[in-house]
């Protein structure tokens, strides 16, 4: 059974995300330490969502109330997150609710800016990991592989990708009321990353020229060197925190890089600008909120931006959400026909076993032959073959079990029944909610 653990700007608010980001590594090794259940996970965070996908052994519904409550106590006690509080933000998806919810994920259609192009790049990247890690299983590579396959024919066949924006785009329409010459704009870009490379190209699509870059990670030389800007190091961040108009905060680091007090000594500096903004894109937080409170600053985080998000572009994604739709009914058929095979397989052997069992009667009564050996065998393949085919159509019809039921009574298998499907459980603490 599949299963979608999410916690998302949907359900859950910033500082939540931020703390379930933060713990992402200890999260994945907590889900992977519980083999009795978990056949294989794969975790996707960024700065909107944490998900965790899971390839689950128990597909039955009295079984699911345990898997989802194993699931919820593991990133709990990883995360330092209260359980209840968990279960309070998030949503839990089964079976084939996953493909859907995973495919317009990658497609940009759950994010806050729809359309925006990062995220399929970032669920490529988290199966990446998880293939690294040894933790996906084959039924979690066939998800996230039409995950990328609907993501392309979504950016392909919709302008979903190219009438929305990404958060750094969002983020720069929202200080237009703040910037009058993006020209005369000097920036310092924090942050090294490919959201630093996204962030410095928004900015000159704007007409931005003086930026420099600072990484507390001390990767600012290489960085600026690639990228034609000025470098910044430790014992000049306050001067220039001082005369930069825009600050844009976009790095992976854990603790903030922007206090307060360092804001506080910059603005203090005779030559000092009067003003500046400081947009912070960085999850977990890169700039302390306190920043908010100084005068001469204004700060712009991602809650603040996700408040501010446009409405749908309603073609574009009514559009996508077909396709999205249609390549999730595909892989729920898909999937169907995987259910019917272990009966087929059963059919093929028991029938095959007949026939090899009368072959060697025959020639123990010295009536066979390798020619009629061989068109007997052809025979029973060609029999065979017309009852698999309809009961691959009957099982993506949604008779799986039927079919299962119908080679156990006939032929005397003993074939376990199909796994039900299931989908959304907005109450993850109420198995009640079942759909």
């Amino acid at each position: 059974m599949l299963l979608c653990f999410s916690s998302s700007h949907r359900t859950a608010d910033f500082d939540l995300l931020e703390r379930l980001e933060r713990h992402a590594p200890a999260v994945k090794a907590a889900l992977a330490e519980h083999t009795e259940i978990i056949s294989g996970s794969v975790v996707l965070a960024t700065c909107n969502r944490f998900e965790a996908y899971l390839d689950v052994d128990e597909p039955l519904t009295a079984a699911r109330a345990v898997s989802v409550e194993t699931v919820v106590q593991a990133v709990s006690a990883a995360a330092g997150i209260d359980a209840q509080e968990l279960r309070d933000a998030s949503d839990v998806i089964c079976d084939h609710g996953v493909a859907e919810h995973l495919f317009a994920v990658s497609s940009g259609l759950e994010s806050v800016v729809v359309g925006e192009g990062e995220i399929a790049g970032q669920v490529r990247r988290a199966l990446e990991t998880a293939r690294a890690s040894g933790t996906v299983t084959s039924e979690l590579e066939r998800l996230f592989q039409g995950a990328s396959r609907t993501s392309r024919g979504v950016k392909n066949r919709t302008g979903i990708t190219t009438r929305g924006r990404s958060m750094v785009r969002l983020a720069l329409d929202l200080a237009e009321s703040r910037i009058t010459d993006w020209a005369g704009t000097r920036v310092l870009l924090v942050g090294t990353g490919a959201y630093a490379g996204a962030s410095l190209a928004a900015l000159r699509d704007r007409g931005v020229v003086d930026v420099r870059v600072f990484s507390p990670s001390g990767r600012a030389a290489k960085f600026a060197l690639s990228h034609d800007i000025e470098p910044i190091g430790p014992a000049e961040l306050t001067d220039a925190l001082a005369h930069c108009d825009l600050i844009v905060t976009c790095s992976a680091a854990t603790d903030p890089i922007l206090t307060q007090a360092q804001l506080a000594e910059a603005i203090t500096r005779p030559d000092a600008l009067e003003r500046r903004l400081v947009i912070d894109l960085g999850l977990p937080r890169n700039v302390d909120p306190a920043v908010a409170e100084l005068h001469g600053a204004e700060l712009l985080d991602l809650e603040t931006i996700s408040r501010h998000a446009p409405l749908e572009e309603l073609n574009a994604a009514e559009d996508a959400r077909v396709i999205v739709g249609a390549a999730a009914a595909e892989f729920a058929a898909q999937s169907a026909e995987q259910s019917v095979t272990p009966a087929l397989v059963a059919l093929r052997k028991h029938v095959f076993d007949v026939l090899d069992a009368e072959i060697e009667r025959a020639r123990g009564r010295g009536d066979s032959s390798e020619q009629t050996e061989a068109a007997l065998r052809h025979l029973a393949g060609v029999l065979l073959h017309t009852p698999s085919v309809r009961a691959r159509e009957l099982a993506r019809d949604g008779e799986a079990q039927s079919v299962i039921d119908a080679a156990n009574a006939l032929f005397g298998l003993d074939v376990p029944a199909a796994a039900p499907r299931a989908g959304r459980l907005r109450a993850v603490g109420d198995e009640s909610a079942a759909s």
